[in-house]
């Protein structure tokens, strides 16, 4: 348990120290710094368990199916999908922004904490970051299918001189800025996530029985040999590369905002967006985190590092955001109708009882209602609930860039080319293909890297456990 501890001068004139406990540990069982490289390592080193396999072959599944939803789009083009001329972006814009939000919490977690100092991070932060790289890599797949003729998109999305003449890409264009934006964002947060498996790929190096297994961690951990000066560049590269992802959390899915912002659509041109977009992208990343880590825990037996206090601390979170993001909702209402203009006015009332009524229900009984429910200490911490509430807050997300995108969408200034958007069995089975993606490459994650950063739960070991066992 973590104290603070004063000195308080006896009537003696001696001093004595006082303590009091202000914290619930963050490492239980009493664990010994060798406890947890065991614990950790015992998922790296040992045979893949019943229950991986099952989960694997479940994600390897589903991305085999949406695989050959993926081959169709590319070879038959978008008109798989269930677009038309006047809703030109859907499942597809959604899916994007909904990977791109999910992508976020992970350097939240990392960087943001570790700048302040919350060592709550420590045990979350190695998956979290995981998750951000999985999920900006499925993020990516939906505006390369969109582009119709994705092995084209280097010229069409990279500032690069080519052959057909001087056709440099639209600097205009927000959607040039989320190529930038997302690179970036992917680009730091990978190498952040890898500078901090460095000193835990040298322990399974140290520990590995196996020519190729030391071969292989050897070459990941590159020549890391724990010395101080190896600590002192290593947290120095971390407190940098901090520095710089923060501004990031905050930038990316601002200028994914600037994609429907920038426009003339009743719905979209509106100033609240980036803020908006920023809370509702940490409140669905939050909630994708919690859902793997509740899995990861039990999976692995990591109860002792992923405690209770780690997800009451990440539903507290969600109750922040959530909140947020419910008063975005009111203040969009609001707006419309002190704007005075009829376009935006019918645009949300539109939303609300419209053909897409249910549509906007869901998104605000998933995204508003709900996550209230955490204001309660007893579903706050309980792992049941935990769980089930996560995967509604996400699916309520996921309503969210539905309703925006489609409801402003389908019926715009002309009413005679109002139309209704149905998916159709490709926009889901793209849509699948990125989930089988996504758990494929974090299962195998999890088998093969370091789950739980041990070195840096180590270093905060004795300051935040009740009981120390000596090695």
């Amino acid at each position: 348990m973590e104290v603070t501890s004063s000195l308080k001068e006896s009537t003696h004139g001696s001093h004595e120290i006082i303590t009091a406990s202000v914290r619930q540990p963050l490492v239980t069982g009493g664990k010994s710094m060798k406890d947890v490289t065991e614990d950790v390592c015992r998922q790296v080193e040992g045979k893949p368990t019943p229950a991986w396999m099952l989960a694997f072959a479940v994600s390897l599944t589903v991305l085999g199916l949406g695989s050959y939803a993926v081959y169709r789009v590319l070879w038959d083009g978008i008109g798989m999908w269930g677009l038309n001329k006047t809703v030109g972006w859907a499942w597809d814009i959604t899916n994007f922004v909904w990977w791109v939000g999910i992508g976020h919490a992970g350097t939240l977690i990392s960087a943001v904490l570790l700048l302040f100092r919350q060592k709550w991070r420590t045990s979350i932060n190695r998956a979290a970051e995981a998750m951000t790289i999985f999920a900006v890599i499925c993020a990516a797949m939906f505006p390369v299918l969109h582009m119709g003729r994705p092995w084209l998109g280097f010229y069409w999305a990279l500032p690069l001189p080519n052959a057909f003449g001087s056709l440099w890409v639209n600097f205009n264009s927000p959607l040039l800025w989320d190529v930038f934006a997302i690179s970036t964002y992917f680009s730091v947060s990978l190498v952040f996530w890898y500078i901090g498996l460095i000193p835990d790929f040298a322990t399974v190096r140290d520990r590995a029985k196996g020519a190729i297994p030391k071969a292989v961690y050897g070459a990941l951990s590159l020549g890391w040999n724990g010395s101080a000066k190896a600590w002192m560049h290593y947290e120095a590269v971390s407190l940098i590369l901090a520095g710089m992802a923060t501004p990031l959390v905050l930038s990316v899915h601002t200028i994914v905002s600037f994609d429907f912002a920038t426009s003339v659509i009743p719905g979209w041109h509106t100033t609240i967006f980036p803020p908006y977009f920023v809370a509702g992208a940490i409140f669905s990343g939050f909630a994708m985190v919690l859902t793997l880590m509740i899995i990861t825990r039990k999976v692995y037996k990591l109860e002792d590092y992923i405690t209770m206090t780690h997800i009451e601390l990440m539903n507290i979170v969600i109750i922040i955001t959530g909140s947020i993001v419910g008063i975005a909702y009111i203040t969009e209402f609001f707006i419309a109708w002190y704007s005075g203009v009829q376009a935006e006015q019918y645009a949300f009332i539109n939303r609300m009882t419209g053909p897409y009524w249910w549509a906007y229900w869901s998104m605000m009984t998933c995204n508003v209602f709900s996550p209230q429910l955490f204001w309660f200490k007893k579903i706050r911490r309980s792992i049941a609930a935990t769980f089930f509430l996560s995967i509604v807050v996400n699916i309520g997300m996921w309503f969210e860039r539905f309703v925006i995108i489609v409801t402003s969408l389908h019926r715009d200034y002309l009413p005679s080319s109002w139309a209704y958007f149905t998916p159709t069995a490709y926009d889901v089975g793209v849509y699948l293909f990125t989930f089988g993606l996504f758990f494929t490459l974090f299962f195998l994650f999890a088998k093969f890297f370091p789950v739980v950063n041990m070195a840096e739960v180590k270093s905060v070991l004795k300051s935040t456990s009740g009981t120390i066992k000596e090695d």
